[in-house]
């Protein structure tokens, strides 16, 4: 019996550089982090470097002495693809290419592959490809060593693996294709959500850096079962799912792609039809790793790309998510901290009524008692009916002289939509 190989996963070298005001804590951090990116990617962590210097290389990055030294231990352990935590200059990417004789990629590019590789749904695929085009784009100049590997391992996933063609001609061309589809899908993403707003069903967004629990919480509220897992960007399709509180009132929960420190413009800028659905909601849940130990540099993370997407106008909650992992004193400290934000467990289900509650307060879904009385011939009565029954509760129903008498809690958000008639009597 013959048994089919696996593939090894590639080994890759870690770098970093500590430069200007960095502390050292935050650049071992964000080393171990690309770490996780790579693994996500299917590497082998084997070495990590980090060097300390007043500014970066504008040639070689951490300078020539370092890289040859790079060159030597990439050559020991067997190195496969070396990754900088950083996003490399065209010229400094051709220079160290040069030096260590290895696939060399950047934290930029790392990230687009990991996209690529989850990427399930046509328009997540062309978000991915238009973000990977428009990285290439500048590279192509002398980047004919690096290009040529289009298609084999980390860092070459998506167009490559189509034999894209280098000519920036056909590169621009494939871009405004790729620009014009996703167009479409933010003008169809814009029609639905003209129609939920028509229809006043409020919806919430969540948010959070990647793998802070978003989709566990997703579930959770609407009881349904989109992958989780601890790795890095599962989720890239955007979720959108109805909950139905348990007095019937409803809310749509839309769960989003997981943010990163220094997420790739590329990214954001082809992910705006999907993030266009935060700017849009009604309200925005900040889901937040309460037991990350580099919890603010994430928060800021997250802040930076919701203003970069536009949506800092819109009300939001902090959500301190895997509270069931911090200690009675951490939760009392992060408590004096952020009053104002909610801890829970989504894993343990502890704290969704209190949040449940938050909710229905911030999107104006707590209800006032109404009495209205409608004219059935009316068509704009009728609508109005349908709107009391779809959205409130209705108490009494009564037919008396040709007119509706219906006595309802009402949401408070959607009261002027079924008081029209009533306030012009």
């Amino acid at each position: 019996m013959i048994l089919a190989q696996t593939a090894r996963p590639e080994r890759a070298a870690l770098v970093g550089l500590i430069a200007g005001r960095a502390r050292r804590l935050e650049a071992e951090r964000s080393l171990e982090e690309l770490g996780s990116l790579a693994e996500a990617a299917g590497g082998e962590v084997a070495l990590r470097v980090l060097q300390e210097r007043p500014k970066p290389d504008p040639s070689t990055f951490l300078g020539l002495g370092k890289v040859r030294t790079l060159a030597v231990s990439c050559a020991e352990l067997g190195v496969d693809v070396v990754i900088f935590d950083n996003e490399l200059t065209p010229a400094q990417l051709r220079q160290i290419e040069e030096e260590v004789s290895r696939k060399i990629i950047d934290r930029t590019q790392l990230i687009l592959d990991i996209f690529a590789r989850r990427a399930q749904t046509r328009e997540g695929k062309l978000q991915v490809e238009l973000a990977q085009l428009k990285y290439l784009l500048p590279r192509l100049v002398g980047a004919g060593a690096a290009l040529s590997r289009l298609g084999g391992g980390i860092g070459t996933r998506g167009p490559g693996e189509t034999k894209l063609e280098t000519d920036r001609r056909r590169i621009r061309t494939r871009i405004h294709a790729v620009s014009e589809a996703i167009e479409h899908v933010r003008r169809r993403r814009s029609q639905l959500r003209e129609r939920r707003q028509k229809a006043s069903v409020p919806t919430v967004a969540l948010v959070g850096y990647t793998n802070a629990g978003k989709t566990t919480l997703f579930n959770v509220l609407t009881r349904e079962n989109a992958v989780t897992s601890d790795a890095l960007f599962v989720t890239l399709d955007p979720l959108v799912r109805q909950v139905r509180l348990p007095d019937s009132r409803e809310l749509l929960v839309s769960d989003t792609v997981g943010f990163i420190d220094r997420l790739p413009h590329a990214l954001v800028a082809a992910f705006r039809a999907t993030l266009e659905e935060v700017a849009n909601a009604d309200l925005i849940l900040h889901v937040i790793d309460a037991a990350a130990p580099d919890r603010d540099r994430r928060i800021s993370a997250v802040r930076q790309v919701l203003d970069d997407v536009g949506a800092t106008g819109v009300p939001l909650v902090d959500i301190y998510n895997k509270s069931d992992m911090l200690t009675v004193d951490e939760r009392r400290r992060l408590e004096e901290r952020d009053p104002a934000a909610l801890s829970i467990s989504a894993l343990q289900r502890t704290g969704i009524d209190e949040l449940l509650e938050t909710i229905t307060s911030k999107v104006a879904l707590d209800v006032r008692r109404v009495t209205l009385t409608f004219n059935p011939d009316d068509p704009a009565d009728r609508e109005r009916i349908a709107r009391t029954y779809r959205h409130g509760r209705v108490i009494v129903h009564e037919t008396r002289d040709g007119q509706i008498s219906i006595t309802a809690d009402v949401p408070r958000r959607v009261l002027s939509w079924v008081e029209h008639r009533a306030d012009k009597r």
